[in-house]
């Protein structure tokens, strides 16, 4: 299991590194939400552990991008125990807020019981096509082994189009899925959407996205 990091604190940060990493966890630290956004994107962590007050991005923000895509387990390691911004941080999608000083007992322990929330959900929502594997539990798709960074749209057409793979799906049905609002005939929006798509999942073995003229798309 991979994690996260996203601490300002440069002695905090490498006391999380050393005591995962001896735990046996692989992991990623950064010094900023900005940083961490970027080996979010790059690296597809299993879980996160953040802070609030960071330069650049703040945790709060960092968790609002990050659940733009995925649904990994997220835990804020925070300074700031108003019952008010542990509140915030719940609302916007956060699993877990743990407020320092906290021991590294408790930490593993949130830890664990997180990790028992991703085993019970990882096998029931992945997809595999070709050179694609798709968790759509946790957020993760991967081009040969490789992650993929997707935009919000990008990544909720690719879930819609590979939970209909066979079938043939229109642009209004691809509209009304993603958007989640009525159809306003702006076909050059999905098509912009799809081209962007294809460029970041397709090679020359697979091409998974197959346009049928004045009809829609069919994924395979």
């Amino acid at each position: 299991m991979k994690i996260l990091i996203a601490e300002d604190d440069k002695d905090l940060r490498k006391l999380l590194y050393e005591q995962l990493t001896g735990e046996g966890y692989q992991v990623t630290a950064a010094a900023d939400g900005l940083e961490a956004y970027e080996r979010f994107k790059s690296e597809a962590p299993d879980m996160a552990l953040l802070d609030v007050m960071m330069p650049y991005l703040d945790g709060f923000s960092l968790l609002t991008k990050i659940r733009e895509t995925s649904e990994m387990p997220v835990i804020f390691l925070t300074a700031k125990g108003d019952e008010s911004d542990k509140v915030s941080g719940l609302r916007l999608g956060a699993d877990d807020y743990l407020v320092k000083p906290w021991s590294l007992n408790e930490l593993l322990a949130r830890i664990e019981v997180q990790k028992r929330h991703i085993r019970q959900n990882t096998s029931t929502d992945v997809i595999t096509a070709g050179n694609l594997r798709m968790d759509f539990t946790n957020g993760i798709i991967e081009n040969n082994g490789k992650p993929v960074s997707l935009s919000a749209k990008e990544y909720h057409i690719l879930k819609f189009l590979s939970e209909n793979a066979g079938r043939v799906v229109t642009k209004k049905q691809i509209y009304q899925a993603v958007w989640q609002d009525e159809y306003m005939y702006d076909d050059n929006t999905i098509m912009v959407q799809i081209s962007h798509l294809r460029s970041k999942i397709d090679d020359e073995q697979h091409k998974h996205i197959n346009t049928l003229v004045g009809i829609g798309y069919r994924f395979h």
